[in-house]
């Protein structure tokens, strides 16, 4: 059976743990249309935060 020569050590071990925590993006629920999408970014029907700042494209 094969034996590591050396010890790992905890910076090698921690590097390779590093995206073990990483989550999904934050999303969001429009109260007018009910579309999710990200947090503080206006969505793809121009509301943002229930009102409407941007005219979409038809």
């Amino acid at each position: 059976m094969a034996v590591p020569k050396r010890r790992t050590s905890t910076t090698r071990k921690n590097k390779r743990r590093t995206n073990k925590g990483l989550n999904g993006p934050a999303l969001s629920r429009d109260p007018q249309t009910g579309e999710y999408h990200l947090s503080h970014r206006v969505s793809k029907d121009g509301y943002y935060k229930g009102q409407q700042v941007i005219e979409p494209k038809d």
